[in-house]
């Protein structure tokens, strides 16, 4: 089956974002008290379990992780409330880059969360959730990202999480 896709990008009141997330308000991050944020939902032809541990085994998610034409070169995962990730992957053309943040909430199979911030911009905090339901035979991913710095972040989020999420279904067509 091949995946489906919807792609929405919204503003999402900052301060909601942050109380949810336990954190300071987003306005913090911008200047803008809206953050922009976006939302991807995608069919992946797998169980939700086996993809929660794509998301959650490095040995897994290395097989898919970043933009087309991209590598992921390494990936440790501390998946528990508290801990961190860091997954560092080069381009084809040669240039580095690194990501991590800690793990806010994990419920298997169900849903995870954590904040995310570029090894280049540390102070640029953001927030990803994931949630995992049953659909069918497959899984219905929904991945929202919130608390960007500015609609540029955003964008560039897009396009990368996108070709994410097309490599992540790429594994299990």
């Amino acid at each position: 089956m091949t995946p489906s896709a919807d792609h929405a990008t919204h503003p999402v009141p900052s301060d909601a974002a942050a109380s949810r997330a336990g954190a300071a308000p987003a306005a913090a991050a911008g200047t803008d008290p809206v953050s922009p944020s976006l939302m991807l939902r995608r069919r992946i032809a797998a169980p939700p379990a086996k993809v929660f541990d794509a998301w959650t085994r490095p040995e897994q998610l290395a097989r898919w992780w970043g933009p087309h034409d991209t590598e992921a070169t390494s990936a440790e995962l501390d998946v528990r409330v508290g801990g961190r990730f860091f997954i560092r992957f080069s381009m084809k053309g040669g240039d580095e880059h690194g990501v991590g943040g800690r793990y806010l909430e994990v419920v298997p199979a169900e849903r995870l969360v954590f904040d995310w911030a570029w090894q280049s911009t540390p102070e640029r905090r953001s927030l990803v959730t994931l949630r995992f339901a049953p659909d069918g035979d497959g899984t219905l991913l929904t991945l929202v990202h919130e608390r960007f710095f500015d609609e540029k972040a955003r964008d560039g989020h897009e396009h990368g999480w996108t070709q994410c999420l097309d490599r992540l279904a790429e594994v299990f067509a």
